[in-house]
């Protein structure tokens, strides 16, 4: 069904009795990673279940994985995980700050498309994990008329984690539309250098303002295991590659910027250098004064 709010016509040449349709637009979808919709339990939980039962996140069997996450994580995870977020949590908008982020760059992506394109083009976004959801944003599109769909994961790194579980969830809302947009997804974008100029941009911002220059610039990414590298993902490799980019764009030697790698979790072996480790390996070397 279209949206009734949305002016539609019915097609030329069409009999009387065709239901109308909305005029044809093109929808830019920006999809990111999702956000509790609050930091009480609840809320925590309900996200964290929906994040951590994500085959491309946790690839354990579920015969095993699922008791663990349901009977031991869940119970205690949602209070440590709400406490961090409400210490960060945008109480003036009752919203995380990813949240927040996020509509500011749909807004400005909105604008930019309006002045260049008025209301032929519709710019919304959606959360692989939460809300708002991924199908209930296709919806929209389609019943206001969208009949080609820019899916734009904002990951500047392709990830089975990440984009891969992006692009299969927009997949699977236009599998229950009945009129199917045509689809296009936006490549990883690590290596664009309008990205590297941004990053090499805030990182001499950054310096000009310190009081002191850092000696070392540590660039962390969030970890995978190393399996998934040995299994095909790209994703190791395009992180390398953004950093050494970043080097050359500051014209830095390979001493003054490090790639390390966060979060890990569970007992296998993750991309290394693990990021706690090597920031306390280079707080350990001698200064040179």
């Amino acid at each position: 069904m279209f949206d009734p709010n949305v002016p539609a016509a019915c097609p030329v040449h069409a009999q009387p009795d065709h239901p109308k349709i909305p005029r044809e637009k093109v929808g830019v979808l920006l999809a990111n990673l999702g956000t509790p919709d609050n930091y009480d339990y609840w809320s925590m939980r309900r996200y964290l279940n929906e994040f951590l039962s994500d085959r491309r996140v946790i690839d354990y069997s579920p015969w095993v994985w699922q008791p663990l996450l349901q009977l031991v994580i869940l119970t205690s995870r949602p209070f440590r995980s709400g406490a961090a977020y409400k210490s960060i949590w945008n109480h003036d908008q009752g919203e995380s700050p990813l949240m927040t982020i996020t509509k500011q760059q749909t807004a400005k992506i909105r604008d930019t498309m309006a002045a260049r394109y008025g209301d032929n083009v519709m710019v919304d976004f959606c959360m692989r994990y939460g809300n708002p959801s991924t199908k209930s944003k296709v919806r929209e599109m389609v019943r206001a008329g969208c009949t080609k769909i820019l899916f734009f994961p904002l990951y500047p790194h392709y990830a089975g984690a990440t984009s891969a579980t992006a692009n299969d969830q927009f997949f699977r809302a236009l599998m229950e539309e009945k009129w199917q947009p045509t689809a296009r997804v936006v490549d990883p974008y690590h290596d664009n250098p309008m990205y590297i100029e941004a990053l090499a941009q805030s990182v001499e911002k950054a310096y000009a303002e310190a009081d002191e220059k850092p000696e070392v610039l540590v660039v962390s990414y969030h970890g995978v295991p190393k399996r998934y590298l040995m299994q095909g993902d790209p994703y190791h490799c395009q992180c390398q590659k953004n950093t050494r980019l970043l080097k050359e764009r500051l014209g830095w030697d390979g001493t003054q910027i490090v790639t390390t790698f966060q979060s890990k979790f569970g007992p296998e072996e993750w991309l290394k250098p693990y990021t706690v480790e090597e920031v306390a390996r280079l707080a350990s070397e001698p200064t040179g004064d």
